[in-house]
Parts: structure tokens; sequence; C-alpha cells
């Protein structure tokens, strides 16, 4: 046999593969630490999965598997938190093809968890919870406390939050259901769907369409640029609704019995359409713009909507 059919000879090529094949592979975790004393957990995983699910047991449980390409783990304990980190060389960070953990933790923690293009699922967590990314999506359910998810271009998908809440998102969705206490919404273009008990409400959107369903409200404000606003909701007694539109349209779907103020404003060419009462929008003689004044009831709570070109509706179930 000559020397180059020595080199490339079928066992050695066999070996060379099963050879790359180990050094490829995805290294396995399963490590565990005390939580002891420990308030609050920290992760950071560049790409892949976070998942953290809380459970009643007084340790962290780390399982999943570490990315080939990930220079190491850190899970350690300092002080009251619990670190959990995978380090990569600067050089790999953005080819990486992601490293999955699997994290369960006392629920009563509070934890803090970023990314760049992983995916973060978290449930069953009553210490509150930090969520950033920036390309992965955000699940969340049954979470209390201060809640903040936050995602640049993937959809946050949110089930029976509780507590001080805020959802952003710049092109990704956002979808929750059955959330209640202090909500925020952040939205530039993707669509919200909302359907809440959330007695206070706050949206800031640009051009995404936003879909409002919500419970009794203590007090909504609602702001979008070129993206509809479309409201159900029933308005609490000494309630507050404001809202501001450019050209997107803003309609409020109130109660058969609400009982409040009306002050809707159109500065150039947008219509005010009133089907609660019979009262009609005023229009200057001379130059754009229309507005309108009435009141149902007593006129205890107040809704005022102010639109540069976009129709103003309001109508009762």
């Amino acid at each position: 046999m000559n020397t180059f059919s020595k080199l490339f000879s079928p066992v050695l090529v066999l070996s060379c593969l099963l050879a790359s094949s180990v050094s490829l592979a995805s290294e396995k975790i399963s490590q565990s630490l005390s939580a002891d004393d420990v308030t609050n957990i920290s992760v950071d995983n560049h790409s892949g999965l976070i998942k953290v699910v809380g459970w009643n047991k007084d340790n962290v449980s780390l399982e999943g598997t570490l990315d080939d390409k990930a220079e190491g783990l850190i899970f350690e304990r300092r002080g009251a938190q619990i670190f959990i980190e995978v380090e990569y060389p600067n050089v790999e960070r953005w080819s990486s093809s992601g490293s999955e953990l699997i994290i369960h933790a006392p629920k009563e923690l509070r934890v803090t968890l970023s990314g760049i293009s992983s995916d973060i699922n978290v449930s069953n967590l009553h210490g509150g919870v930090e969520a950033k990314t920036v390309s992965g999506n955000i699940e969340a359910t049954d979470i209390t406390g201060n809640i903040e998810l936050s995602s640049i271009s993937g959809d946050i998908t949110s089930l029976d939050l509780n507590g001080k809440i805020s959802l952003s998102a710049i092109s990704g969705d956002i979808k929750d259901q059955n959330s209640n206490g202090r909500l925020q919404l952040q939205s530039v273009s993707g669509e919200v769907e909302l359907t809440s008990k959330a007695p206070e409400v706050y949206v800031n959107n640009v051009s995404g369409d936003v879909e409002l369903n919500l419970a009794e409200v203590i007090e909504l404000r609602a702001s979008t640029v070129s993206g509809d606003i479309e409201t159900k909701l029933s308005l609490a007694d000494k309630g507050l609704i404001k809202s501001s539109s450019v050209s997107g349209e803003l309609v409020f779907e109130f109660q058969n019995n609400i009982d409040a103020s009306f002050r809707l404003v159109s500065n150039v060419g947008g219509d005010i359409v009133n089907k609660l009462t019979n009262d009609k929008a005023e229009r200057p003689k001379y130059g754009p713009g229309a507005k309108l004044s009435f009141q149902v009831g007593d006129g205890n709570a107040t809704v005022s909507a102010n639109s540069v070109s976009g129709r103003i509706k309001v109508l009762a179930k």
C-alpha cells in the first residue's frame, strides 16, 4: 500500500469522524445547589433556551445541555444569590447553536434572566421575574410579584400574571391572558392582544394594532401613533380613561350602564362617532377638526380621547 492509501485508509477516516463527533457533542448538565437563605437567581445564556420552573424544594437544580462552543458554565452561590452563566469566547458568541438550561428553583425566589437569541420559559414563580432577550420568544405562566418581560423581535405570551406587570416588545407580538394588578404594555410594530382583569392598564403603541378585553377598570391610559386601539371594558365608578392617537382609530365599548362624562376631540379630519347618546360632534365654521362633550348618567367617571386624524368611536355592549 502506498503512502497516500495509508493516510486515507477507511479505518483512519472512520477514527477521525468518530473523534470529530465526540468533540462536537453537547455536554450534558446535571447539578444542584442548596437554596438556604438565597433570595434571588440570575441566569445568563446568550442563545438556546432558559426554562425556569418553581417548586417547593429548598434547592436549585440545573439540567440540560451545554453548547459545544461554550467555554464553560458558572453555577455558584455568592451570598444570597445564585448565578448561572454560560461562558462563550467572544469570537463565537454570534454563531452559537445555543445551550439548553432547565432550572427548578424555590418558587418564592426572585428570578432575573437575560439572553440574546435565547427563548425564555418561566412558570410557577412568585417572587417576581425580570426576563430580557433580543430575538428570542418569552412564555410566562403563573407568575406573581414585580414582573418585567422584554423582547425586541421575539413574541411575548403570558398567562395568569399578577402584580406590577411590564410587557415590552419592538417588532414582536404580545398576547396576555388573565392578568391582574397594574399592567403596562409597550409595543412598536407588533400586535397586542390582551384579556385582563387588571384595574390599572397603561398602553403605549406606535404602529401595531391593539385589542384590549378588560374587566372593571379604574384607570386606562392608551396612546398610539398609526395603530388602532380597540377596547372592551367596564369603567368603574370614578374611573378614568385618557387616550390619544395621531392617525390610528380609537374604539371604546362600555358596559350598558356606563356613568361618565365624555370629552372627545379630533384636531384635523377624524370622525367622532357617538353610539351612547344622541349628542353630535361640533365642527368649527372655518378650519378642520371636531369635538364632542356629553354626559351619561351622573358623569361619575371621566373619558377623554384626542386624535389628530384618526376616528374616535364610543358605544355600549
